[in-house]
């Protein structure tokens, strides 16, 4: 038969677990949940699929081997209603409202909102995050995971992508979350 002083320590040994997880969702958490879900436009790459990247000069290869891949997860608002966005929205707050989450740039409009974020340190960056929302077309998250990127890989990375040196067909599905009348190669 269990005693009060066994019931006691097991329930308190419960709260205890209970307390000393850690409750707050990670990103990783919600783009492996969103996996399952078909409202979603889910794309992982690796970088090697970003073309060509033996034919680039040895600066932008280390870029590129800074980083070991790409999560996409998009939200096109066509696929629900605006619960369902507001929804998600709220979710993605929280998670980026977490003190890990370094937000180095913020843009907004009446109707979108862009975010550009990272983990890690100042020097050594181990994830760069783009956030953006749009209150009429939906959301999308863009997460490139790397193993000690360095703040000026980020700003080659994106001189590549605006240079067209980097193969972004895989991820022209994309442009119906935000731009669904506008016929583009690349985002």
């Amino acid at each position: 038969m269990i005693t009060i002083t066994n019931y006691i320590i097991g329930i308190s040994l419960a709260l205890l677990t209970l307390l000393s997880c850690d409750t707050s969702k990670s990103l990783q958490s919600y783009i492996v949940e969103k996996q399952e879900d078909n409202r979603f436009l889910k794309i992982d790459l690796a970088t090697s699929l970003l073309g060509k990247i033996d034919s680039l000069p040895q600066d932008q290869k280390q870029v590129l081997a800074s980083i070991k891949k790409i999560n996409v997860v998009a939200y096109p608002k066509k696929q629900g209603t605006q619960q369902d966005y507001d929804t998600q929205t709220a979710r993605l707050s929280l998670i980026f409202g977490q003190e890990k989450y370094q937000e180095l740039v913020n843009f907004k409009t009446k109707a979108q909102k862009i975010s550009l974020m990272y983990l890690g340190s100042e020097n050594t960056i181990d994830e760069v995050i783009v956030y953006a929302s749009d209150n009429q077309t939906g959301l999308a998250v863009f997460r490139l995971l790397g193993k000690d990127m360095k703040p000026s890989d980020v700003i080659k990375l994106s001189e590549m992508i605006e240079s067209g040196n980097l193969d972004l067909s895989s991820l022209t599905g994309l442009q119906d979350v935000f731009y669904p009348n506008v016929d583009m190669k690349i985002l």
